[in-house]
């Protein structure tokens, strides 16, 4: 079959589309419907030859999770003796995507060979006789001493990092996979820079992994417009789109103060404890046709730890614009100071701010040292586990994993304004003096 065998039936006319169906008999009717062979893109088929990891690496809405649960129905159907692992970030994500998903193994399945979930057992068991049993790698332990002929591994660029469970995980899973003639792992997942991702990829020099990769727009007919439309929205004009649309895996510079693994590991979907003080950090630019104004949201909380909570920065805009856009952030996140750079307009900055309804204490601060002085002190709060990034924020990362620590920026755009507004957040609430509450002795 050709890469275009969807595309021929697609185009074909109303006609022969009806005289295919006629041919067909109602069980073969049916049965077309589920042969991924002929409905799947090429990149969704597994390679020829001897391999034993096919790792798809791919950006979101690619079809990588119906690419893996393909991937096990075939094993599970032509192999009646096969033990497949299906290892995700927590069993939770296991079951509710890989299984029970959208795009899952058993909306995949026919009706008449639909396997059975056990979920108690974790376990899938198919009519030929073929299982497969769920794992998390937070919980790698869990892979000593089980044995497997094949493994579908989901989303490692997310798997834990702590204590090195993502590495412990896939060697136990490797350790194990010793049934069968013919043991084979497919791994699914958007790209990371970190340490297992950069090990498997290792392996394509010598066969032993064979590399799959693709991007959001080859499964564009399948996704929704709205989707496609907010994806480009959110991380355009980004180098992380490079990563999570376009399936490229972003390398760190040699030499910057932060790297995406570092920032990575330091990620909270929701703060993990509550926030005791926050602040609003502001870079203005120089002019309105200019650079951005940088406003970063981020705050210190109960657990000691600084957490960036918004990237609210705007693109272009003219005095009153950024400063209501500050003002805007301020009252959203019930900010308890705003600290902006004074360096271009000094007193200006105060009068635009105030203007805008800025009633809260407003510090302005003048850099007396380089953008890379400054940011050296909070990037070793980075490195120390004290800051954390709660959700994705592409455009700040991009210019964090721009600064060198020679002073260099070599990041996108002019002027990191972004990475500038949150490096004055987190001296305001970190670093700068503060007084700490103490019991006096009487």
């Amino acid at each position: 079959m050709t890469a275009d065998r969807f595309d021929w039936l697609a185009d074909s006319s109303p006609e022969l589309r009806e005289e295919l169906v006629q041919w067909l008999s109602a069980s073969e009717r049916e049965e077309f419907i589920y042969d991924w062979r002929f409905w799947a893109r090429n990149s969704q088929l597994a390679p020829a030859g001897d391999w034993r990891v096919w790792l798809i690496l791919a950006g979101r809405g690619f079809g990588k999770t119906r690419t893996g649960a393909e991937w096990v129905r075939c094993v599970a159907e032509g192999n009646p003796e096969a033990h497949i692992a299906l290892v995700a970030a927590s069993l939770s994500e296991a079951r509710a995507v890989m299984v029970e998903g959208e795009s899952g193994i058993l909306a995949c399945s026919p009706p008449g060979r639909m396997p059975v979930f056990e979920p108690s057992l974790r376990r899938l068991r198919f009519a030929g006789g073929a299982q497969a049993t769920l794992y998390s790698a937070s919980e790698p332990e869990s892979l000593r001493g089980p044995q497997h002929s094949h493994a579908w591994c989901d989303e490692i660029g997310k798997w834990p990092r702590s204590h090195d469970r993502a590495t412990r995980c896939w060697d136990n899973l490797l350790l194990g996979l010793r049934l069968g003639g013919e043991q084979k792992v497919a791994v699914t997942t958007t790209p990371r820079n970190v340490p297992l991702l950069t090990r498997l990829l290792g392996g394509e020099a010598n066969s032993v992994t064979k590399v799959t990769r693709g991007t959001t727009w080859e499964n564009a007919a399948h996704l929704p417009a709205r989707f496609i439309a907010a994806m480009e929205q959110e991380f355009g004009g980004s180098q992380l789109a490079r990563q999570e649309l376009a399936g490229e895996l972003l390398t760190d510079i040699e030499g910057a103060l932060w790297s995406r693994s570092l920032i990575e590991g330091l990620r909270e979907p929701q703060p993990a404890s509550q926030a005791v003080r926050v602040v609003v950090g502001v870079d203005p630019p120089a002019s309105s046709s200019g650079d951005a104004c940088g406003i970063i949201v981020a705050a210190r909380c109960a657990d000691g730890t600084a957490r960036v909570l918004a990237d609210c920065s705007v693109e272009k805009a003219s005095p009153e614009r950024w400063a209501r856009a500050v003002a805007e952030a301020a009252n959203a996140w019930a900010a308890e100071r705003v600290v902006a750079e004074a360096n271009q307009g000094g007193e200006m900055v105060t009068s635009v701010l105030r203007a805008a309804d800025i009633r809260m204490p407003l510090r302005l601060v003048r850099a007396s040292r380089g953008k890379a002085a400054r940011a050296e002190p909070v990037a070793a709060l980075y490195e120390a586990g004290r800051v954390r990034h709660v959700g994705v924020f592409p455009q700040l990362e991009d210019q964090l994993c721009g600064f060198m620590a020679g002073g260099e920026y070599a990041g996108p755009g002019r002027s990191p304004d972004r990475a500038d507004a949150l490096v004055w957040a987190l001296t305001e609430l970190m670093l700068g003096p503060h007084r700490v509450p103490r019991v006096l002795q009487v």
